[in-house]
Order: structure tokens, then C-alpha cells, then sequence
């Protein structure tokens, strides 16, 4: 019988931890990630915890070629059930590599698996709540939209003009747009495509914005990577059988109460678009 895969990119981020703890005894699970040692010591806390079905494979998402490789291994393994891409989570600093890893990573992951993708796969693309902030009227939504256009990177940056947090918001926006647009490709496979939006996770040297915000959040606290998880599991499983094209915001409310934040936000931060 053929085994149904799961493949999580962003493998050694604690969200992609927790979802395969979530779903790892559903089927193989194959981690990507661009820290072969990081990979090896989650596949070692899986294999503690019983889940020992496991592939890791190291790879660069903005290289066409490296995610085509990957997406071979994945046809290998099973019938792609489940692709999540969580990659980009991290807090790099560098506003071009924000948006190479969230939009171009994301764009090649989503043309390498789509031949893989049938009626029982479902694909799950992380986003942010950011992505809420950007306002959608500016002349950068039309780029957003062009996903691998020639010199995609280099336009985004002149309007964020090198700030690697306008940079992730904005590569988050692109994100859902993506999804939005692709949702119809992937139905055509009778698969789904979704994203969600999660929420501030925890941040133990949070900046004072970021402590404003939390408390502007009706929950009154950052977000556990298993709540996530939780949610990501519900748009993988036939449950959601009839959910796709959608963006999930996993928020503890957060942008519901976005407009009384920004008063008590920094002017500086809201100036950034």
C-alpha cells in the first residue's frame, strides 16, 4: 500500500516541531531545511517520542532546481497527502532574503508539488498576521501578485526600502495572494490549498511595540507553536474537506483589534508603507 507523506518545510522551526508531532503517526513525514544538524536532532526528538518515519532532506527553496530535487524525493516516498511550508519563520535580518525565502521559496514549492498533488492532498502555507498591516492599496500589490517575475526581489525592496520587517510583512501579504491565485490550479488536481496566519509566538525580548500589541490582543498572550499546529492539522485532514483559497488568522484576536492598536503604536512603525 502506498504511504501518504507529509512534507513540512521549515523542518527545525518549533511550528514545523509541533505539527509533526501532531501528525506524525499519520503517515511518512519528510523534513526540509536548509541546517542538516538542526534536522537531525528533531528527527532524534521524534524518534524519542515514537514517530520514526521520518525522512530529512537539506535544501535551498529559492533555487528551482533544489526544490525540484526535493519534490522527487517526496513522489518517492508516497502519495503527497499533506505539504505544509513554514520556512522563512526565522528572524533574519536581511530585507531580500525575507522576501526570497517567503515568496520565491514558496512559489518554487508550490510549481514543484502541484504534478505531485491529487484529490486527498491538502497544502498549507504559513503566513502571518502582518500581513494584515500592510495596506492593500499600494502600488507594490500588483508586484506581490507577479510571484516569480524577473527582478521580483529587487522591486519589493525599493518599497521597503531595506527594512527587514516591512520586508516580512509584505512577503507574508504575498503569501496569501499566492494562495488566493493558486487555489484554483490546485483544485483542478482536486486538491486543496490554504494559509494561515498565526499570531505573535514567544518572544522573550519582545520591543515595546511588540508588548502593545500583546496588550491590544483580547487573549493577553502570545501564541503556544501546538495551537498552531492545531489548526494546521484541522486544514490537512478531511475535515476541512471543502476549505480552500482561504487565509486562517490563528491571532488570539489581535487584528480583529487592529484599528484601536494603532493609536498607541509607535507613529514610526505605522509610517513603514
Amino acid at each position: 500500500m502506498t504511504k501518504d507523506v507529509y512534507v513540512i518545510t521549515g523542518g527545525s522551526e518549533d511550528l514545523a516541531i509541533a505539527l509533526a508531532q501532531h501528525i506524525g503517526q499519520k503517515g511518512t513525514l519528510l523534513l526540509v531545511d536548509s541546517c542538516e544538524k538542526c534536522l537531525e536532532l528533531v528527527k532524534q526528538q521524534l524518534f524519542q517520542q515514537g514517530i520514526t518515519d521520518v525522512h530529512c532532506e537539506t535544501s535551498d527553496l529559492t533555487s528551482k532546481r533544489a526544490v525540484g530535487t526535493l519534490a522527487e524525493k517526496a513522489s518517492e516516498l508516497g502519495s503527497l497527502r499533506g505539504l505544509v511550508h513554514a520556512a522563512g519563520l526565522s528572524n533574519a535580518s536581511d530585507s531580500k532574503r525575507k522576501m526570497a525565502d517567503n515568496v520565491i521559496g514558496m512559489s518554487h514549492v508550490l510549481e514543484a508539488f502541484l504534478p505531485l498533488a491529487n484529490e486527498t492532498t491538502s497544502a498549507v502555507m504559513v503566513s502571518s498576521m502582518t500581513a494584515y498591516m500592510v495596506p492593500q492599496n499600494g502600488q507594490y500589490m500588483d508586484a506581490l501578485k507577479q510571484q516569480l517575475s524577473a527582478n521580483l526581489v529587487e522591486t519589493l525592496d525599493q518599497f521597503t526600502q531595506g527594512d527587514a520587517g516591512a520586508a516580512n510583512s509584505m512577503s507574508k501579504l504575498a503569501i496569501q495572494l499566492i494562495v488566493e491565485n493558486q487555489a484554483w490550479a490546485w483544485g483542478q488536481k482536486g486538491a486543496r490549498l490554504n494559509s494561515v496566519s498565526p499570531g505573535m509566538m514567544d518572544m522573550p525580548d519582545a520591543y515595546e511595540d511588540i508588548k502593545t500589541m500583546l496588550a491590544h490582543t483580547p487573549l493577553r498572550r502570545t501564541a503556544e507553536p501546538e495551537e498552531i499546529a492545531s489548526a494546521i492539522e484541522f486544514l490537512l485532514s478531511d475535515s476541512a474537506s471543502y476549505i480552500t483559497g482561504i487565509d486562517l488568522r490563528i491571532d488570539g484576536g489581535t487584528i480583529a483589534n487592529y484599528p484601536r492598536m494603532k493609536t498607541a503604536m509607535s507613529q514610526d512603525k505605522m509610517k513603514r508603507f
